[in-house]
């Protein structure tokens, strides 16, 4: 299934904009409850504006809530993004941290935050446990897990390190383009005949395919006709 999706989305990876890891991290403190789209209209007048921890330690409250605001939750987040700032400041010389154990310290920063600076910043192993990630495992029967640590835990030991990170943003490709939540493309993914949850969305080819989103739509339809569907038992 792994190797199906990486050739799904060859060219997957973190959908927030960013050139540092301060960038990454405050971008992902952003995201939550709102869309990537959502967040990388918002950061560049941001990343513009406060450039260092040090700059979001001083920020003037107010300010800072404005420009953050399209984001929503915009009073949480200014006081997480200023203690952030604060914290790396008093702790690590006002840089970013590499490793899990003192990234999950820092205020608004959890480990699947913590998984996506490691990944994508750093180039360290992580497995990020979003929405997305935690629904198809659950439906591909990879975990029974619902809580999002034991979800990491339990997938780590199905997949090698190395391919952690990659292995994330394909889930989560997957998950925003063809396995939705309420309405699964089921009848035009490429992962059919191996998932124990086939038939809980449209099974039709042409209706599941109206479901698929996405600019690689085409590329994902063609490989879900290539792979098939499971075969359906007799009736009797």
């Amino acid at each position: 299934m792994v190797r199906a999706l990486s050739e799904a989305y060859p060219d997957a990876k973190a959908e927030l904009d960013f050139t540092n890891p301060l960038e990454l991290l405050v971008a992902v403190v952003l995201s939550a409850q709102t869309t990537d789209v959502r967040v990388n209209l918002t950061t560049p007048a941001l990343f513009a504006k406060y450039k260092t921890a040090a700059a979001y330690a001083a920020a003037d409250r107010t300010e800072l809530e404005e420009l953050i605001r399209p984001t929503g939750f915009f009073r949480a987040k200014a006081g997480s993004l200023i203690g952030l700032g604060a914290a790396l400041v008093e702790r690590y010389g006002g840089e970013v941290p590499g490793k899990l154990e003192d990234l999950v310290t820092l205020p608004g920063v959890g480990r699947k935050t913590a998984n996506v600076v490691l990944g994508n910043a750093f180039d360290k192993p992580g497995l990020t446990v979003d929405t997305h990630f935690g629904r198809l495992v659950r439906r591909w029967g990879w975990t029974e897990q619902e809580d999002p640590v034991k979800v990491e835990f339990a997938v780590a030991k199905l997949l090698p390190a190395k391919d952690w990170t990659m292995a994330s943003h394909w889930i989560i490709f997957h998950g925003r383009r063809v396995c939705h939540a309420r309405k699964p493309a089921c009848g035009a993914c490429l992962l059919a005949k191996d998932c124990p949850s086939f038939g809980s969305g449209p099974t039709e080819p042409e209706i599941a395919a109206k479901l698929v989103k996405g600019v690689e739509a085409e590329h994902l339809i063609e490989l879900a006709e290539k792979a098939g569907q499971p075969k359906r038992k007799a009736a009797g």
